[in-house]
């Protein structure tokens, strides 16, 4: 078992993002994950992703707060415990339309060449 503590928690850039700060939790560590990497992202009002897609799924959970996702025209506002899945290759749009700090728990497989 690997622990690792949210004090310890590194930040991260994700590319294509605005108002949002990225934490790792878990993986590209020695012992961690061996199929995907769990990330924290923080996201200010009015801040958010894309629009843009990745050639692997991605799978979002709202911790706390909102975030307005938009997939082909069709906007879904997840709130607290609310989760996605986005398929590989759909294009999606974040926004947090709130005036609170959205707190998301972002779930992504290990691209090619990028395992730890």
């Amino acid at each position: 078992m690997l622990t690792k503590r949210f004090s310890a928690a590194k930040s991260y850039e994700a590319p294509n993002h605005r108002g949002v700060v990225g934490l790792r939790l878990q993986g590209f560590e020695e012992g961690g994950p061996a199929n995907q990497w769990v990330g924290l992202s923080q996201f200010l009002p009015g801040g958010g992703a894309g629009p843009d897609s990745t050639p692997f799924e991605k799978v979002y959970v709202v911790l706390e707060g909102e975030m307005t996702v938009t997939v082909d025209g069709s906007e879904t506002v997840l709130g607290r415990y609310d989760s996605c899945t986005i398929p590989p290759g759909e294009v999606r749009e974040l926004e947090n339309r709130s005036n609170h700090v959205c707190k998301m728990l972002v779930v992504i497989p290990y691209a090619s060449g990028m395992q730890p």
